[in-house]
C-alpha cells in the first residue's frame, strides 16, 4: 500500500485551488478523457458494501479500478487480490491529490459521516460519483450535493439499487396505473435495530496499529478509540457516525412510495419512540409524516409512517394481509380500491385476495443499477436516482432521525429554508460542525 506523508485539509485544498480543480467550472468531458476508451474508478472504501460497490462497478466492461483509500490496511485483502493494479491508499485526499488526473468516476462506501465530504471533494473535482445510501449524514450535507450537481449537470446515483430491480419497478407501475385507487395511507417498517441502549464504555483501547484513526474519525468530533464499539461494524449505531435504522433502511424501503406517489418534502413529523441517547441511536422507532398530497393519493396530505426493531404498524393494518405472515421489511399502501403489501424485495400482492385473484401482474424488467451509472457517465442515459430524486429522499428520512431527538413534538418542516418553523432547538441538528482541520468546501 502507498504510505503518502498526511496531507492535511489546508494545504490539500490550497493545491487543488492552484490547479484550477476547485473553480466553479471544471466538468471533464469523461467521454474523450481515458486514453483507453474506459473510465477510471477510484473507491472510498475496500471492504463490506464499499467492495460490493466498485466490484458491481467494475464489471462494466468499459471500467477500469485506478484507485482505493481505505483507512483500514486489514480491509484490503479482496482488492489486492482481484484488483493489483490498483494504488491503494490509507488517506483519501492524498489519494485525490495524486490521482486525480487518473480518475473519472468515483463511488464513496464509508460510514455515513464521511459521505459528504469525499463526494463534494470528488464532485468540485468533476467526477461523477456513486454515493451509498443515505447520501449524507446530515440534511444540510444532501441538500448541499444535491445542489452542486444540479449546478454542473454532474452524473450522480446514490446507492439504493433496489430501486431498479423488478420488483419495486413493478410495485410503482401497480400504483401509479391505479390498480389500488388512489393512496390513503403507506406504513414503511424494518425490523432492523441499529441503536444501542448500553450506557457508554468508559474505557479507551489501543489503536490497531492498521488502523488511521484520526482519518476514520474523520470530520466527526476526536475521541479515544474503543474496540468493538465503532469499527469495523457498529457504526450505524452511533450518532455521530451512522444514522440508525432510519439511515440503513429508510431510503430502501420508502424508496417505493416516494417514486410511486412522487412525494416531495413533509410538512409535518412527530416522533413517538423513544429518543437517542448521547452517543448511541435508539431502536423502536415510531415516525408519522405528513406529506402534501399528489395526484396519485386521495387528498391533499397523505400519512406515512416509519417503525422499526420491535414496533409494527396497528393490528388493523396488519390484518388486511390476512393469514400471510408479516414480513420482517417492507411497506404497505393502503387505497381507495384495495391495498398492495411490499415485502423488501419481493413481488408486490395486491389485497384483498378474492378482489384480485384474476388480476394479471406484469413484471417488469430489472436495470442493472451500477451499470445505470456507467453508462450515464459515458454519456449513455441517466441515472434513475440521481441526487434530483434521492436528494429529497434522503432529505425525509433524515428529518425521522431528527424527530426522534423531540419525542411527541410536531415538528412543521420548511423545506425551501431547511428548517423547522416552530423548533430552533430541532433546526440545530440539520447541520452540524466539522472538527478543526476539517472543513470542506461546499460544505463549510
Amino acid at each position: 500500500m502507498d504510505q503518502p506523508q498526511r496531507i492535511d485539509r489546508r494545504s490539500f485544498f490550497k493545491r487543488a485551488a492552484g490547479t484550477g480543480l476547485m473553480a466553479p467550472a471544471f466538468v471533464k468531458n469523461l467521454i474523450s478523457a481515458p486514453p483507453s476508451g474506459k473510465l477510471r474508478l477510484a473507491s472510498f472504501g475496500a471492504n463490506g458494501m464499499a467492495w460490493d460497490t466498485l466490484d458491481a462497478i467494475c464489471a462494466h466492461p468499459n471500467v477500469t479500478l485506478a484507485a482505493v483509500a481505505e483507512v483500514d490496511k486489514t480491509r484490503t485483502d479482496k482488492v489486492q487480490k482481484k484488483y493489483p493494479d490498483a494504488k491503494l491508499y490509507q488517506d483519501w485526499r492524498a489519494m485525490i491529490d495524486k490521482e486525480r488526473k487518473n480518475i473519472d468516476i468515483a463511488c464513496v462506501a464509508t460510514p455515513d459521516h464521511m459521505h459528504g465530504p469525499i463526494a463534494m471533494t470528488s464532485m468540485r473535482m468533476g467526477f461523477a460519483v456513486y454515493v451509498q445510501k443515505p447520501l449524507t449524514h446530515d440534511i444540510y450535507e444532501t441538500r448541499k450535493l444535491r445542489e452542486m450537481a444540479d449546478k454542473h449537470k454532474l452524473v450522480t446515483q446514490m446507492g439504493i439499487q433496489c430501486h431498479s430491480r423488478a420488483e419495486y419497478k413493478t410495485a410503482v407501475k401497480l400504483i401509479q396505473g391505479g390498480a389500488i385507487g388512489k393512496i390513503k395511507e403507506v406504513h414503511a417498517w424494518s425490523y432492523k435495530t441499529w441503536g444501542d441502549p448500553a450506557p457508554f464504555p468508559d474505557r479507551s483501547d489501543p489503536v490497531p496499529p492498521a488502523l488511521d484513526w484520526y482519518q476514520w474519525i474523520g470530520v466527526a468530533p476526536d475521541r479515544p478509540y474503543i474496540d468493538g464499539f465503532y469499527h469495523p461494524s457498529e457504526w450505524r449505531k452511533r450518532v455521530d457516525f451512522g444514522t440508525a435504522t432510519f439511515g440503513d433502511m429508510g431510503c430502501h424501503i420508502y424508496d417505493p412510495p416516494f417514486t410511486a406517489l412522487e412525494l416531495t418534502a413533509p410538512l409535518s413529523l412527530v416522533s413517538e419512540g423513544p429518543p437517542p441517547g448521547e452517543h448511541s441511536w435508539s431502536t423502536n422507532a415510531v415516525v408519522h409524516y405528513i406529506f402534501p398530497g399528489t395526484k396519485f393519493t386521495e387528498g391533499k396530505t397523505v400519512a406515512v409512517t416509519w417503525t422499526d426493531g420491535d414496533e409494527r404498524p396497528p393490528k388493523e393494518i396488519q390484518a388486511l394481509i390476512g393469514t400471510r405472515r408479516w414480513p420482517q421489511e417492507g411497506s404497505i399502501l393502503i387505497g381507495t380500491e384495495g391495498t398492495m403489501l411490499l415485502p423488501h424485495t419481493a413481488m408486490p400482492i395486491l389485497l384483498p385476495d378474492d378482489k384480485f385473484k384474476a388480476f394479471q401482474i406484469d413484471r417488469e424488467p430489472a436495470d442493472n443499477h451500477y451499470f445505470q451509472f456507467v453508462d450515464a457517465a459515458m454519456g449513455k442515459g441517466k441515472t434513475s436516482a440521481s441526487f434530483d430524486y434521492s436528494g429529497p429522499l434522503t432529505e425525509s428520512v433524515l428529518l425521522g432521525s431528527v424527530a426522534t431527538r423531540f419525542p411527541k413534538q410536531n415538528l412543521i418542516w420548511n423545506a425551501a429554508r431547511l428548517r423547522f418553523d416552530n423548533s430552533p432547538e430541532a433546526t440545530k441538528f440539520i447541520r452540524r460542525k466539522y472538527r478543526l482541520g476539517w472543513g470542506t468546501p461546499g460544505l463549510s
